[in-house]
């Protein structure tokens, strides 16, 4: 039997529990305050798209917080993966009521909400290169514009270095403590598919409590596309591109920049 093609959002229900450690150990903090002034004069309602465990949606939505009044605006998130929602609920479950954002479960292919009636979408942290295939590219980017009304914003990061990313086996990038009495050690390896632009991580993750050994294996591939077909893509759907940035303190983007930011809005 052929072996089935992967889809991007294969291995995230198994990487649930340990995404908020290692991402704690990588990039941490650093997009969150870009996306916080980014979105701070949005208008209406946004939707992060593939919102994870919540990492961002909780201080965006803090920072919403208006004292002594509801919130004009919902902050929604959307996810496929089961496991890294329950976590999302428990994060933004210590947000206050009225800023509390809304989880939703479904495909960023095809957004559960009316159209044109989003302010604001949010696609961090590398999310549209878990999409493997032009079809599922463009169909999320049309699904974006369809959401948004006019003048609607659009934010991108991507995350370029994967397609650039050392090819190794059976690597420890990261080890430490989980939690009282357990370690966690990330053993991976990584390959490049470049006529595809594919980059594919194997991962196992090995929890050690005393003599007690548990692995957690998955596989998580990501698409990486230059920066100006991503922004044809953009126009072809809808969108007119507002900035392109380099980094998040808003430097002017470069081919060689550590992070591709895009702002865009719906025509």
């Amino acid at each position: 039997m052929a072996e089935r093609a992967p889809e991007g959002w294969h291995g995230w229900d198994t990487y649930a529990p340990f995404y908020d450690w290692e991402n704690a150990r990588t990039l941490g903090r650093r997009d969150v305050a870009f996306w916080v002034e980014t979105l701070r004069d949005t208008q209406g309602h946004v939707l992060e798209l593939g919102c994870g465990t919540g990492r961002l949606l909780a201080p965006i939505a803090r920072s919403w917080i208006t004292v002594g009044a509801e919130s004009p605006r919902r902050l929604m998130g959307i996810d496929r993966s089961a496991p890294m929602l329950a976590r999302a609920r428990r994060r933004v479950s210590r947000v206050p009521r009225a800023a509390r954002p809304l989880l939703m479960r479904g495909d960023v292919r095809a957004l559960p909400v009316r159209p044109r009636t989003l302010g604001g979408v949010v696609a961090a942290y590398g999310l549209l290169q878990s999409l493997l295939s032009d079809r599922d590219l463009d169909a999320t980017l049309l699904a974006a514009a369809t959401a948004l009304g006019s003048g609607g914003m659009l934010g991108i990061d991507l995350v370029p270095d994967l397609s650039v990313w050392e090819e190794y086996t059976q690597r420890v990038p990261l080890r430490g403590r989980l939690s009282a009495g357990t370690t966690l050690t990330l053993v991976e390896s990584v390959r490049q598919e470049r006529r595809k632009g594919l980059t594919i991580f194997d991962e196992e993750y090995v929890e050690r409590r005393g003599r007690h050994v548990r692995r957690h294996a998955f596989q998580l591939t990501f698409r990486t596309l230059p920066m100006a077909q991503i922004l044809a893509r953009l126009e072809r759907v809808g969108f007119r591109i507002d900035a392109v940035y380099g980094s998040y303190n808003g430097d002017p983007w470069h081919s060689e920049a550590g992070v591709w930011l895009v702002v865009a809005r719906r025509r």
